[in-house]
């Protein structure tokens, strides 16, 4: 069994992120092996769970997966661990709908059998915290609310008579407190945080989100919480043997492409496919080889005048298209196969050129959510009128006058009217759409029989 615990909020801003930051890092001070989760489609929380554990932070989403696929993730990700800290997403019952709270925080708690521990910002309330812990301890009967965690606390006195109230009226203990500090502050941008590989001050801050916890908490209280966690099947989380060769896939990693599924890659690893990292931005070729290339999502366009100078590496890849090799580009990845990008300040850099069209970024958020995706030609990861789920999230426009071969028909996960979306052309699958291969064996299994196809 692996002992595990959910983080999760009242809300969003309680600093769930800053909490398992601190718990991550002060378990590993006591000598254990940390494995971090993030509940939802997050890119960016993730890295910093990685840089506080040394161990690849993976994601656990009950709408993209399934709860097999969910269960099976947690057991992959925890091999070898001494405990898994899962942070949740929002609130702790904010799923995809407000009629439900199917797929939320709880629901994924629920369905890994974790006891979750609630973090409260007591920044602005006394006594009151304690009618929240009530509130949320029985607003469903299903969920595991076993102890909270006090976040922004005024002093020790605050926390402490916050802490004591929660006890007497909801009878729920309180792990520890956390003080607002200058120390703990994260940086932020569009998209959420600044990737933790490129913040100037990381180790600074896990260090001192380490040392708080290790001063107001009762870890002894967060490992008995977390072993009081039933087992799960051993057999779920098991993947295939791979080959001892197989065909080679460039992957591109590095500031401006850095959004993963870590579940993904073991997958296609377990398929005998081998990942070579390469940069675009450091004007790194496609590695010798490569029998396709998968370009995720991150920040291209904050390193649009650098892509624009790798002139080699669009050929490289034009190349592959020629060829009808495989070509995986998602949302950054898609953008920077375009025509063009165009900006913040309207500056317009000229990218790869295999999908017709601009990327324009926009001052406001262009979109955000689950969607449904059908596909409208057999593609890499799907044949023709497969769906799969995905999500997306960008502040950026496709600017087509009509997608002249759409990869998928779209649809929201509240079923609004479906839409064209994406790109597909011969071996290139290109879209706004983070699809997470997790949920179904059989889409890392049609890509990687492509790049076996690909590399002959």
């Amino acid at each position: 069994m692996i002992p595990r615990i959910v983080v999760a909020g009242a809300g969003s801003g309680t600093g769930k992120t800053l909490v398992t930051l601190g718990l991550i890092g002060a378990l590993r001070r006591r000598g254990l092996t940390v494995q971090p989760f993030k509940c939802g489609p997050d890119y960016i929380d993730p890295g910093w769970h990685s840089a506080a554990a040394g161990r690849r932070c993976r994601n656990l989403d009950s709408w993209m997966l399934g709860e097999d696929a969910l269960r099976g993730a947690l057991l992959r990700g925890s091999a070898g661990a001494d405990i898994a800290i899962i942070e949740g997403v929002m609130g702790l019952f904010d799923g995809a709908l407000f009629g439900s709270s199917a797929h939320s925080t709880a629901d994924i708690a629920t369905r890994l059998d974790a006891p979750v521990a609630l973090v409260f910002d007591i920044s602005k309330v006394g006594r009151s915290v304690a009618a929240m812990a009530l509130g949320f301890q029985h607003f469903d009967p299903a969920s595991r609310v076993a102890a909270v965690v006090l976040n922004f606390a005024g002093s020790e006195r605050h926390a402490l008579g916050c802490a004591e109230a929660i006890s007497q009226l909801a009878g729920l203990t309180t792990l520890g407190w956390m003080t607002r500090s200058p120390a703990l502050a994260l940086p932020e941008r569009h998209l959420g945080l600044h990737l933790a590989a490129e913040a100037e001050r990381r180790e600074a801050v896990i260090d001192a989100a380490a040392a708080m916890v290790a001063e107001h908490f009762d870890l002894d209280a967060v490992l008995a919480l977390a072993r009081s966690a039933p087992p799960l099947a051993a057999d779920e989380g098991a993947l295939n043997d791979a080959p001892a060769q197989g065909p080679i896939l460039a992957i591109a990693r590095d500031a401006a492409f850095s959004f993963y599924y870590e579940d993904d890659l073991d997958l296609l690893a377990s398929e005998g496919v081998r990942l070579a990292p390469f940069s675009p931005v450091a004007g790194d070729r496609l590695p010798r080889g490569a029998a396709g290339v998968y370009l995720g999502g991150g920040y291209p366009e904050l390193h649009a005048r650098a892509l624009a100078a790798n002139t080699d590496l669009w050929r490289d890849i034009r190349g592959l298209h020629e060829r009808g090799a495989p070509i995986l580009a998602e949302c950054g990845g898609f953008m920077a196969l375009t025509e063009a990008l165009i900006d913040g300040d309207g500056v317009c850099h000229r990218m790869g050129g295999l999908i017709p069209g601009a990327a324009h970024m926009t001052p406001k958020l262009a979109a955000l959510g689950y969607r449904e995706a059908t596909a409208s030609v057999d593609t890499l990861l799907a044949r023709q009128g497969e769906t799969l789920r995905g999500h997306e999230f960008h502040f950026s426009v496709w600017d087509v006058e009509e997608p002249p071969s759409p990869a998928w028909s779209v649809t929201g996960a509240s079923r609004a009217e479906p839409v064209a979306a994406g790109h597909a052309d011969r071996g290139l699958l290109a879209s706004y759409l983070h699809v997470p291969l997790a949920q179904r064996p059989g889409a890392a299994r049609r890509l990687a029989e492509a790049l076996r196809v690909a590399g002959r």
